[in-house]
């Protein structure tokens, strides 16, 4: 007996199908720069690497018109720490920041996407 396992992705909703060589595949659309990720958006993210990470780099999550619970920030290759500044700002606005490489980012994205969960994810390309 075989079960399948494939998630299923509610209509409409974007799915991150690849990362790495310094692109995206999401939702059959091809990505070359930092992209901000909605569960039914995709837009471009002004950024050239986490360390211009700010409250107004991030003003695009918030501008989106979303109602956002969860950011999901794709640091690169590898999990960086957020300035506690950074944190609070965006947790009085209701929203709490995870941060992870971009790699953990994109499939954590996919499954709370799947959940049907409010989230969104900030995404930096890997190599």
């Amino acid at each position: 007996m075989s079960l399948d396992i494939t998630p299923s992705i509610p209509t409409g909703r974007k799915i991150i199908q690849s990362y790495g060589d310094c692109r995206f595949m999401i939702s059959n659309v091809l990505y070359v720069t930092p992209v901000l990720v909605f569960p039914n958006l995709i837009v471009p993210w002004n950024i050239s690497s986490i360390d211009d990470l700010s409250v107004s780099s991030l003003s695009g999550v918030s501008q989106a018109g979303h109602d956002i619970e969860v950011l999901l920030i794709g640091c690169g290759t590898s999990m960086v720490f957020i300035q506690p500044v950074l944190r609070v700002q965006l947790k009085n606005g209701g929203v709490i920041i995870e941060s992870m490489d971009t790699g953990a980012a994109c499939r954590t994205f996919n499954v709370l996407v799947a959940e049907d969960r409010r989230v969104a994810a900030a995404l930096i390309p890997v190599d």
